[in-house]
This record gives structure tokens, C-alpha cells and sequence, in this order.
């Protein structure tokens, strides 16, 4: 399958986060809208099979399909750009500044909400018939999605914050992982394996992802579910995006730059001392 080395793929990742600064507004918007707008499908997808087949694992398994193409296709999640952009901060690139770090992820932030809010409404038109009908089964699903994941995290106060958060952590870390992993071929199934694994794993886990979020919690709005807006965003969102910057950021971003861009001086063989020699050995 093509694979590229750590330290190889490590400057792909700081190479893409410096194109992705530099990129234009019309085209980071077209790209971040068509990538939050494919992943909402995608989800969408997954409830779907478990709604009709009753098994969450087969809609864990068959949800990384609209991750694969939405990557595939070079668009932009706001996950992705949480690890890659500030590593071409981090190393000094030409012209990169914090400035055009938050930028970039102001602009894919509401690339991704804008398309995952049309993903929402068409949905909700079809699980209605056009809000001319109560909510079918998937419809219902959606409904208690936003519920147990706003209103379900506020009943535990600060505890339920920090799970919510922790949640986000290891979302964008499993999320981030499938990013990089991606780099690690130059054939497409390779990319696709690579993808697969990390974010069928955060899927059936039921951690947070921001952009898949952004449709479930709109949506379920619109389909009668028994919270707010303010619910979403401050018993959601918001801790979730904060989440998801930590993982991908901690645990992917900077620890691949530390150990394969900027890797520390190996340490010195130890020397083992005779009467008439002296032996090299290798330090533990």
C-alpha cells in the first residue's frame, strides 16, 4: 500500500496546514461547506442503519464512508484543521501567523456548520414529509440524540462537563489519528484503511465531533427535540470544540512534530572499560 515514513508524512502535515492558512476565503468556505454537508450525511446514514437494523455496530462500521470521500475529495473538517494548521505556526513557516491560524479555523467552522445546518433541514423535510407529519422512527432517533447529549451531560453539572469534554478529547484524537493516517499511503485503499479504523472506532464509542454535531443538534431542533438552543451550545458545542482542539492538537499534532520533525539527539552508546580494551555498548 504505498507507505510513507513517519518523518515523511510529519512535513506532509505541516505542508498541509501551511496551504490550508494560505488558501483562499472562497475556497476554504466551498471546501469546509462540502465537507461538513458529507459528514452529516453520513451520519445521518449510520442512525438510519440503526434505527432499521437495530445494531449501533453496523452503523460504527459503514459511517467512515463520508470521512473517505469528504478527505478524498480535499475538503475540510474543522477537526483536521485543529491538528494541521498550527504546525506550520509552530514551525516558523514563511508568512504563517496566529492570525491566519484562527482565521482558517473561523472560516471552516462556518463552512462545516453552514453545510451540516442543510444537511439538517433536508433531513428533517424527509423524516416529516415536509413537516406535514410527525417524525418517523429515524426522525424520533435524532430527536433523543440532542436530548441525552445536552440535557443528559447538564444533570451531572461539572462532572457532566468534563465527560463532555473528555469526550471531545478522544474524539479529535481516534478523528486526527484518520487524518495522518491517510499520509501514511499514496494509493487510495491505503488511504481508506487508514482512515477507517480511527473513525469507526471514535463512532461506536459515542465520543463528540464538533461537525457532526452541528447536524445532529440543529436537526433534532427542528424535529420537536426537548432542549434548546442555548442547551446545544453550552452543553455541547462549544466544550466539544474545546475537546476536540486539545486531542488533535495534544495527541496527534504535536507529538508526531516533537518525535519525528523535531526528534531529540540519540543518546550516546555506554562504554564498558577492560584492562585492555574498551567496548562500545549500546545504551539501554
Amino acid at each position: 500500500m504505498a507507505y510513507v515514513a513517519p518523518k515523511e508524512f510529519v512535513t506532509k502535515m505541516v505542508d498541509a496546514g501551511e496551504a490550508k492558512i494560505f488558501m483562499s476565503t472562497r475556497d476554504t468556505l466551498i471546501r469546509a461547506f462540502m465537507a461538513g454537508a458529507i459528514l452529516a450525511l453520513a451520519a445521518a446514514f449510520a442512525i438510519t442503519i440503526n434505527v432499521q437494523t437495530g445494531q449501533p455496530l453496523l452503523g460504527a462500521v459503514l459511517f467512515p464512508v463520508g470521512f473517505c470521500l469528504l478527505y478524498l475529495m480535499g475538503f475540510d473538517l474543522l477537526t483536521g484543521v485543529f491538528t494541521l494548521s498550527p504546525l506550520a505556526l509552530i514551525d516558523r513557516r514563511p508568512g504563517v501567523t496566529l492570525g491566519g491560524v484562527l482565521r482558517n479555523w473561523g472560516l471552516v467552522f462556518t463552512g462545516n456548520f453552514a453545510g451540516a445546518l442543510l444537511v439538517a433541514l433536508m433531513m428533517a423535510v424527509i423524516v416529516t414529509f415536509g413537516f406535514t407529519q410527525a417524525p418517523d422512527a429515524v426522525g424520533e432517533k435524532i430527536g433523543h440524540i440532542g436530548e441525552g447529549r445536552t440535557l443528559g451531560y447538564a444533570a451531572h453539572g461539572a462532572a457532566g462537563m468534563l465527560t463532555l469534554f473528555i469526550r471531545g478529547v478522544l474524539c479529535n484524537w481516534m478523528v486526527s489519528t484518520g487524518v495522518v493516517a491517510a499520509m501514511m499511503s499514496t494509493t487510495v485503499p491505503g488511504k481508506v484503511i487508514g482512515m477507517w479504523m480511527p473513525i469507526m472506532l471514535f463512532f461506536y464509542m459515542g465520543f463528540e465531533h464538533s461537525v457532526v454535531n452541528m447536524f445532529l443538534f440543529p436537526s433534532g431542533l427542528m424535529l420537536g427535540g426537548n432542549f434548546s438552543i442555548m442547551d446545544y451550545l453550552i452543553w455541547n458545542e462549544i466544550p466539544t470544540v474545546a475537546g476536540n482542539l486539545v486531542g488533535g492538537l495534544t495527541f496527534v499534532g504535536l507529538t508526531l512534530y516533537a518525535t519525528h520533525s523535531r526528534t531529540a539527539p540519540a543518546r550516546p552508546p555506554a562504554v564498558v572499560r577492560g584492562t585492555d580494551n574498551v567496548v562500545p555498548v549500546a545504551a539501554e
